[in-house]
């Protein structure tokens, strides 16, 4: 690939002469625009619009750091994000992380070299203090409550609509409960206010006999189904995180000839609308927009979406 040091040499004139034509500049003669011009078009020569972007303090990349986009949570998050991007004139950079803290350490060090004027972390696997540290290089929005770290984040308030839920499956007299969500690890601000809710309903904490996390899909749900009734063959009521995986559940003992299970969906889906099942909406796509608004400011902000619990 030709660079700006291969058009000097074989136009005759110097580097400087030739990136004040490149960036358009005046105090260039015509008959040494009109050769380097030439050269440019010989070298078929592409200037790095990134390394030009920086000198000029003009980078116009946003980095949106995602685990995965299998699940509702992510997609309709990244939807709203795309769209507040639109008109932007913005560029919106995927990121994919796997939860892996040495990728997501990465993506920092380039906001650090300035390769990104920010970075919404949709969810992620390193410690809310590193991401603190980090905001001295740029803006860093996360999708969950900072608690007392200085972070700029827009997140949903769960805990209300999760009390709702548990509540609501209380007054259908349920015994045992499957709970069916997308990480089971401790540090998951949704498994903690999965729980922390269950146990303020239900007076202890949920069975960890019936708790299955990595759950993103139709499939997903469906063979969760099965695990846990081969633990608990009576199970007929089921917590998740995605209207969808409830779909699953419920056309897992459609299959096997079991009872329609009572059914908690997330994410206002069509599912949950064709199939008249209770659903949580955490308003997304709204909350990805306002991330993104976040993002291209320069100040600390932090904003909370109230969470829904809607009956069919």
């Amino acid at each position: 690939m030709p660079t700006i040091r291969d058009i000097a040499r074989k136009s005759g004139y110097s580097v400087s002469t030739v990136s004040r034509v490149l960036n358009h500049q005046k105090y260039v003669s015509e008959p040494a625009k009109t050769a380097i011009e030439a050269v440019i078009k010989q070298l078929d020569y592409v200037p790095n619009s990134l390394a030009r972007d920086l000198s000029f303090g003009q980078n116009k990349n946003i980095g949106v750091v995602l685990p995965h986009n299998d699940h509702p949570y992510f997609n309709q998050l990244l939807n709203g994000i795309m769209d507040a991007a639109f008109s932007s004139g913005y560029h919106v950079v995927l990121l994919p992380s796997e939860y892996n803290q040495a990728v997501e350490l990465d993506y920092l060090e380039q906001l650090k070299r300035k390769n990104f004027t920010a970075l919404i972390f949709t969810s992620h696997g390193i410690a809310l203090s590193v991401l603190a540290e980090y905001t001295r290089y740029g803006q860093i929005v996360c999708c969950e409550d900072p608690g007392t770290h200085h972070i700029s984040a827009v997140y949903s308030h769960r805990e209300p609509a999760y009390l709702a839920a548990f509540k609501y499956l209380k007054a259908h007299k349920a015994q045992q409960i499957g709970l069916l969500l997308s990480r089971n690890l401790a540090q998951s601000p949704t498994w903690i206010a999965v729980t922390n809710a269950y146990q303020q309903v239900f007076n202890c904490q949920p069975d960890s006999e019936l708790m299955v996390g990595g759950m993103r899909s139709f499939e997903d749900g469906y063979h969760a189904a099965e695990q846990l009734i081969e633990k608990q063959p009576t199970l007929a009521c089921y917590f998740t995180n995605g209207d969808d995986i409830a779909a699953g559940v419920r056309q897992y003992h459609l299959d096997h000839q079991l009872p329609t299970p009572l059914l908690i969906g997330q994410e206002k889906q069509l599912s949950s609308f064709l199939l008249q099942l209770p659903t949580i909406d955490h308003h997304f796509f709204t909350l990805g927009q306002k991330a993104f608004e976040v993002a291209l400011s320069n100040h600390h902000q932090v904003c909370r979406f109230e969470s829904e619990f809607i009956l069919p």
